[in-house]
């Protein structure tokens, strides 16, 4: 893993076009500004060009999907290729619906992406198979386990060279790859999963890492879903130390170790292995 990924985001400050779905829109924002990034959100297909060539990076999510924006989203991550800034796609409940599933797949079809991230089962969706998509969460059967690690590296793969983009692949264990290589991360808390919008933040991140990282977009995604998971553990350990504290400080505290976080910290805390 590179080291001063994250220095460079704090650095560069990268803007992301950030077209968004409205549970979530606040919290990616935020993390973002956490992370070291600026956010700006716009939707509309009369300034979605204008609003990506003004940034570094676009970060598409179909989470609260209609037929406005899906125009939007593919002026804008058409206007984003043809300046080559990194597109990321969080096929939010991709298999929940028809609209949902054909929308995310017209995206891969008109707009090239540089990462992919999202739960197996909307990555399997994405591919062709059969999912157990749970809403817009995965289904348990999905799940990605230490018995079925290799074949899920495998499908990760070859899902990344079905559709030459990096695919980050969360859940208990995350699974970030290119056709050629493979980290398996194993940091976070089950409780990242108890506050909505965790993913979407997640894909914010990725988004600002690899802008500010052009090159090694596949070591920038890892990055950040270390980054996310890490920051997890950390507002976990400091929620066990609030005896009133729930979910929503969980929230907070996840917000604050991302704002706190560095490369060191990260190269300390990051459980990851290169395959």
């Amino acid at each position: 893993m590179r080291r001063e990924i994250i220095a460079n985001v704090r650095k560069m400050v990268p803007l992301i076009h950030n077209i968004t779905n409205y549970v979530t829109v606040n919290d990616v924002a935020n993390i973002l500004l956490a992370c070291g990034g600026s956010p700006i959100m716009a939707d509309d297909a009369r300034e979605v060009e204008e609003i990506t060539a003004l940034c570094s990076g676009l970060n598409i999510n179909i989470g609260t999907l209609n037929s406005r924006t899906i125009d939007s989203m593919i002026k804008a991550g058409k206007k984003a290729n043809e300046l080559g800034h990194i597109v990321v796609l969080d096929p939010v409940g991709a298999g929940a619906s028809r609209l949902r599933t054909d929308t995310a797949r017209r995206l891969l079809e008109e707009v090239h992406f540089t990462v992919i991230r999202g739960n197996v089962s909307e990555l399997k969706t994405l591919y062709g198979e059969k999912s157990n998509t749970k809403g817009v969460d995965a289904d348990m059967a999905d799940n990605v386990t230490e018995e079925n690690l290799s074949a899920s590296v495998a499908f990760v793969q070859e899902l990344s060279r079905k559709t030459d983009a990096v695919i980050a692949m969360t859940g208990a264990i995350d699974i970030v790859a290119d056709g050629k290589q493979a980290y398996i991360i194993r940091n976070g808390v089950p409780m990242l999963s108890k506050i909505t919008g965790t993913g979407c933040m997640l894909s914010g991140v990725v988004a600002a890492y690899g802008a500010a990282n052009p090159k090694y977009p596949l070591e920038a995604a890892a990055a950040a879903v270390a980054a996310m998971g890490l920051c997890g553990e950390l507002a976990k350990k400091r929620l066990d130390h609030t005896p009133e504290g729930g979910t929503a400080s969980f929230r907070t505290f996840l917000i604050d170790a991302m704002s706190n976080l560095d490369d060191k910290m990260l190269e300390e805390g990051m459980k990851i292995e290169c395959r």
